[in-house]
C-alpha cells in the first residue's frame, strides 16, 4: 500500500461557526452525519475531510491529516518504536475502519486508517462519480456555450 493521505479532520471548540466560515469559503459540500456530532467535508475532487468537537479538553483547534494504513496497529508499534508517543491508540470506526493518531518525535500529530468495508463500498461510490463527470462537464460546458451565443443574436435583434 503507497500510503497516501487519505482524509483531514479538523478538531475545535466550535464546529457551528467553522461550518460557517468553511462554507463561505469554499465550494465544499458539508454534511452532517446523522447521529453523531461530526460534519464529513466533500471537496469535489482530492483528499476530503471532517470536523468535530475537539475531542481534547484545552487543546488548540488544528487541521489533522491521516494516512491509509494495511493495519493500525502494526502501525502504532513501528511508531512508537521509531520514538513517537501515541494519542489515541487503535479505535474502530465501525464499517469504516479504524484508525489511530501519534505524535512524532518532532511534535507533530498525524492520523492512520485502516480502510473497513464501508469504505470500500463509498470508495466505489466515488469512482463511478468520478467516471460519469467528465462525461456531464463536458455536456455542461457546450449547453452554456450554445446559450451564450443565442443572448447576443437577440440583443443585436433588438438593436
Amino acid at each position: 500500500m503507497p500510503n497516501a493521505f487519505a482524509h483531514v479532520e479538523l478538531n475545535t471548540d466550535d464546529p457551528k461557526r467553522a461550518t460557517k466560515f468553511y462554507r463561505a469559503l469554499f465550494d465544499w459540500k458539508l454534511k452532517a452525519m446523522p447521529g453523531m456530532d461530526y460534519t464529513m467535508i466533500d471537496v469535489g475532487t482530492g483528499t476530503g475531510g471532517g470536523m468535530q468537537k475537539n475531542p481534547m479538553p484545552n487543546a488548540p483547534a488544528s487541521w489533522l491529516p491521516y494516512v491509509t494504513v494495511d493495519d493500525v496497529k502494526k502501525t502504532l508499534v513501528k511508531a512508537r518504536k521509531a520514538g513517537a508517543k501515541i494519542a489515541l491508540d487503535y479505535t474502530e470506526i465501525g464499517e469504516m475502519g479504524a484508525i489511530g493518531v501519534f505524535v512524532d518525535p518532532a511534535g507533530a500529530a498525524l492520523g492512520v486508517w485502516q480502510p473497513g468495508a464501508g469504505a470500500a463500498s463509498a470508495a466505489a461510490t466515488t469512482k463511478k462519480a468520478a467516471r460519469k463527470a467528465p462525461a456531464k462537464k463536458a455536456t455542461k460546458a457546450a449547453k452554456p456555450a450554445a446559450t451564450k451565443a443565442k443572448p447576443k443574436k437577440k440583443a443585436t435583434k433588438k438593436r
